[in-house]
């Protein structure tokens, strides 16, 4: 049943055009994957129109053929009919058959990043995922010494261990050192339209 062509999805998913909007709507709660998708995480962060959409968590994981497939699988996927679905699909990927192996990935989303709230240090947001934010959109634009910080809380999972890691020390001013480059890297992100919040202003670098 399930295809030889494999692939893992990491901690970043991206999602076309409409479907997208679908997303964010409600309307659309799963992506149909084809071939054998294996996420990594339980936690994504969604991207689509050239931007980050939302955090999402992946609540389940089904693999069918694509002659498996149900007008409810289409519905969830926020089509209007199994038969615009598989057009979809075919459109996407090209030639594909009823034994062809697709990935069903159930999301929740669990923060939409255009209802962020800016008044919090870190507008509500975990400081990995500014991280992982900052090394995808805004790499060229850093300081190689920056991007080590981004790196470190990316790849530690804690600002406690990147500090350090960094420094070698927890000191109070390696600390703030740190944190003051994931807010400059939010402030970059605000001000370039990639993240947006309800209230006005951009957080603070202090």
């Amino acid at each position: 049943m399930l295809p030889s062509r494999r692939q893992f999805i990491g901690r970043h998913l991206m999602i076309k055009g409409r479907f997208a909007d679908l997303l964010l709507s409600g309307r659309k709660v799963t992506t149909i994957r084809l071939g054998h998708v294996i996420p990594r995480y339980e936690e994504v962060i969604v991207h689509g129109h050239g931007r980050p959409l939302c955090k999402a968590r992946i609540k389940q994981v089904t693999y069918k053929k694509v002659g498996e497939l149900t007008e409810a699988d289409a519905v969830r996927d926020g089509f209007n009919s199994l038969s615009e679905l598989l057009k979809a699909l075919k459109d996407t990927y090209g030639d594909i058959s009823p034994d062809s192996g697709v990935t069903i990935i159930e999301l929740e989303v669990e923060k939409v990043f255009t209802e962020l709230d800016q008044s919090d240090p870190y507008m509500g947001l975990n400081p990995v995922d500014v991280a992982r934010l900052g090394l995808r959109y805004l790499r060229r634009e850093l300081s190689q010494g920056d991007v080590r910080v981004l790196e470190e809380v990316t790849r530690t999972g804690s600002l406690r261990e990147a500090t350090l890691r960094l420094y070698g020390s927890l000191s109070l001013k390696h600390r703030r050192a740190v944190r003051r480059v994931l807010r400059r890297v939010l402030r970059m992100l605000v001000e370039r339209g990639l993240l947006g919040g309800g209230s006005s202003g951009a957080p603070t670098t202090h």
